[in-house]
């Protein structure tokens, strides 16, 4: 390093290169291999596994991961062995509430994919209803292929895909399901679909466009979480944000899940995420008032600030 320091005082002395240019480009170049060297440093397979494999709960979804993936293995070697192979199709159906865990097992399914082989990219694009659902004739199909588009190579997610159907004789929910069904075929090699939503409301959906299921084959069940999960997804969401939850706070947690077991989407992760988030600015507010403030006050989450949810 010091001759090639060196070799560039001599050069600037010559009057050959500008020295600010020349170090610019360094520095450039520098940094450039160091972004390209994080890039290429990424999450190996058996990585993306595990932390699945960490997720609370989901244990029917795990199972399921590990049977598509140990499948593409399997007809991965079956095809090097010249023996026949069963076609891969990956579109699915995640049925559940929102809040347990359909979005961030789409986004592993990338990955995943994506070191499998079956994926060039591997990310996920998140869509709904407005995204390729157009105003008039002729713009449905253009608002498909831009997001198509945008999600070739990955896994296009349409939150809500019941939705599709809804409508009168006027809508172009259909010409978008029509318009999907095609990218589908044409890009079959490099993007997987995903349509999530509402148990029964896919159902519903699925039965009346028949021509769907089949090109649908797997369906994946979201379960609500249990209230002992969702408090351990709590500890999780405190522990990320570096807090801790007293034995008080935990108490007070449960006995609002509790109470709420029986309502409407009662058992999901964005409930707890709500109460954490507000617990968090609850302590501050105490804790605004206080003379001595010690590391362990800023630590602890305690019962007086865990509230329920407001409804709004």
């Amino acid at each position: 390093m010091k001759s090639y320091n060196k070799d560039i005082y001599q050069l600037y002395k010559l009057g050959k290169i500008s020295l600010n240019n020349t170090f610019n480009e360094v520095f450039i170049n520098k940094n450039k291999e160091t972004a390209e060297s994080s890039i290429e440093k990424d999450e190996s397979l058996d990585d993306i596994m595990n932390e699945l494999r960490k997720l609370v709960g989901l244990s029917n979804v795990k199972k399921l991961v590990e049977e598509i993936s140990a499948f593409i293995e399997i007809q991965e070697k079956r095809e090097n062995e010249d023996l026949l192979t069963e076609p891969i199709v990956l579109h699915m159906v995640f049925k559940g509430n929102p809040g347990t865990g359909k979005t961030t097992v789409a986004r592993l399914l990338g990955k995943i994919f994506k070191k499998m082989g079956v994926l060039d990219k591997g990310h996920l694009i998140e869509i709904e209803r407005a995204d390729i659902v157009g105003e008039y004739i002729g713009h449905t199909a253009i608002k498909v292929r831009q997001q198509v588009k945008r999600a070739l190579g990955g896994i296009l997610f349409i939150d809500e895909a019941y939705s599709l159907a809804r409508g009168g004789d006027k809508d172009f929910g259909k010409e978008a399901i029509d318009a999907l069904v095609k990218s589908m075929e044409d890009n079959k090699n490099n993007l997987i679909l995903i349509l999530a939503g509402y148990d029964r409301e896919m159902e519903l959906f699925l039965r009346t466009n028949p021509g769907l299921k089949s090109r649908f084959p797997i369906h994946v069940d979201f379960n609500d979480y249990t209230v002992a999960e969702l408090v351990k997804i709590a500890k999780i969401m405190a522990q990320n944000r570096e807090y801790k939850l007293t034995s008080g706070a935990i108490k007070k947690l449960e006995e609002i899940l509790n109470n709420k077991s029986d309502t409407f989407n009662s058992g999901n992760a964005r409930l707890v995420r709500n109460i954490i988030e507000r617990s968090i600015r609850k302590q501050a507010v105490r804790l605004k008032k206080s003379n001595n403030i010690t590391k362990d006050d800023l630590l602890y989450i305690r019962r007086i600030d865990i509230v329920k949810e407001d409804k709004y």
